[in-house]
């Protein structure tokens, strides 16, 4: 049995449709506070999926769920990094002290495998790029990239101390389908409000790495098979960036809509904590033979295309 916090998420629900095609028994874990039944909706009914409603803050409903469970797919965090700037224990409640929860219902459970997703934010506004996995010192900007980083101290902890086994993902900007938030997502409901122009947070040359969901999970899952350390840290990404200008441009293009007017709001960055450029070193994950599908543009079509049907125009 795998679980997945978090499960009916964005990025959770599509690990669950990669675990189940890989002939895996599925329990998800979630308190769908931004998790959607919709995204699950095609396992309703199946023998191989298990949706239990439980909210991590809760520890006796996190230790029920870890009943003949092998690996913990830890997905469940606050989506949004915005967020934090106006609620800001979100992050420490469902990021740092969630993760306690999972981690210290393993213990006592007996389960000892955990894969986490990470992220980028954890570097801040990293000097090295691309920036790889032991560049230091690690300096997040954001409440939400020091929860992450909080989160793999927690779990290298548990590691060295309890004995267990981890895989720490950092991602990149992860996109596709299903997306509840994120760049790509706002400028489609901006379109729909407004389709003779489209506000840009920030000049539009902030620049990151893009990766899709699909290519996400299947890195996650690849290195869980793959590599076997006590602590497997690794960079997940595409080797590549985009900028926000050329995100809003593929936009409008898939949108169909003509003489739409892109305007920018200025400054480097989109909000407080925003990290105006990343770029991850990947030759770690691609070294032990990964190859994503997608670059970040396409990617980002990809995603701008299934968004534009999911949330119509």
């Amino acid at each position: 049995m795998e679980l997945v916090t978090g499960g009916a998420g964005f990025i959770g629900s599509h690990l669950v449709d990669s675990l189940v095609s890989k002939g895996k028994r599925v329990r998800v874990l979630d308190n769908f506070s931004s998790g959607r039944e919709e995204f699950l909706s095609h396992h309703s009914g199946s023998e191989v999926v298990e949706v239990v409603r439980g909210d991590l803050l809760d520890i006796d409903s996190v230790r029920s769920a870890m009943a003949a469970v092998e690996t913990v797919h830890h997905m469940a965090a606050n989506p949004d990094i915005r967020l934090g700037t106006s609620v800001t224990d979100t992050d420490l409640r469902q990021g740092t002290i969630a993760t306690y929860n999972v981690l210290e219902s393993m213990r006592l459970e007996g389960v000892s495998r955990i894969s986490f997703s990470s992220s980028s934010a954890v570097y801040g506004e990293a000097s090295q790029m691309p920036t790889p996995e032991t560049y230091g010192p690690i300096l997040p900007i954001s409440l939400y990239g020091a929860s992450k980083l909080a989160s793999e101290a927690l779990i290298t902890a548990w590691c060295g101390t309890f004995g267990a086994k981890s895989w720490v993902h950092r991602f990149a900007n992860i996109v596709g389908p299903r997306g509840t938030h994120g760049v790509i997502y706002d400028f489609v409901h901006k379109l729909k409000d407004d389709p003779s122009r489209l506000e840009v947070l920030g000049d539009g040359r902030q620049e990151k790495s893009y990766m899709s969901a699909e290519d996400c999970v299947g890195a996650m899952l690849h290195l869980v098979d793959a590599v076997d350390d006590e602590v497997n840290l690794f960079n997940l990404g595409t080797g590549d960036t985009c900028s926000v200008s050329r995100i809003a441009e593929i936009v409008v293009e898939e949108s169909g809509f003509e003489g739409v007017s892109i305007e920018y709001t200025g400054g480097d960055r989109g909000w407080a904590g925003d990290v105006p450029k990343t770029s991850l070193d990947v030759e770690s994950l691609f070294s032990t033979g990964f190859v994503p599908r997608m670059k970040s543009e396409q990617a980002i079509r990809d995603t701008a295309r299934a968004l534009i049907g999911e949330i119509g125009l």
